[in-house]
């Protein structure tokens, strides 16, 4: 939910690919092919909590000695069920952190780079998520000029009425 990466780019994250002193960690094996993943403060610090096996390199450790977790289905299911998300999908988070950045004003491509999209097309089709934010910007800025107007208007008057 705080980087925008995918579930696999995350269960399979080892811990000598995270570099806190950049705050960031590389993906070596994504999708679209290996990025360095930035980490907020928030992201830094859940990572930064989470227990360290000794002798497994993985971030999120499995319960066999040395394994990482494979599956995330039940996990998930207890985090929903406690957070009473119950139709909210793990890859909703993705959608989530795309939208987000889409309405608080971030680019298509800077929002592509985040979630390790080569093509800024594939990062557009989250644009569909962010339509309440562009109405409520739209709105904003169609009060702001009608203020405008109207002491625009006003001016016009007084300036009519001096002229004649």
């Amino acid at each position: 939910m705080l980087t925008g990466c995918r579930r696999n780019e995350i269960v399979t994250l080892k811990w000598e690919d995270v570099d806190f002193e950049h705050d960031e960690f590389r993906l070596r094996d994504a999708k679209t092919g290996g990025r360095m993943v930035p980490l907020s403060p928030t992201a830094r610090k859940v990572l930064a909590a989470l227990p360290r096996q000794p002798g497994n390199p993985w971030v999120i450790s499995g319960s066999a000695p040395g394994s990482r977790l494979g599956n995330l289905n039940a996990s998930w299911g207890i985090v929903r069920k406690k957070a009473e998300l119950e139709d909210v999908r793990l890859h909703d988070l993705r959608h989530s952190f795309a939208s987000r950045g889409l309405s608080l004003g971030e680019s298509l491509p800077m929002i592509a780079r985040h979630l390790g999209h080569n093509k800024v097309q594939t990062t557009a089709r989250y644009a569909h998520l962010a339509r309440d934010s562009v109405k409520t910007a739209g709105e904003r800025v169609a009060v702001s000029l009608a203020s405008e107007f109207g002491a625009f208007r006003d001016y016009i008057r007084t300036y009519a009425a001096t002229e004649t």
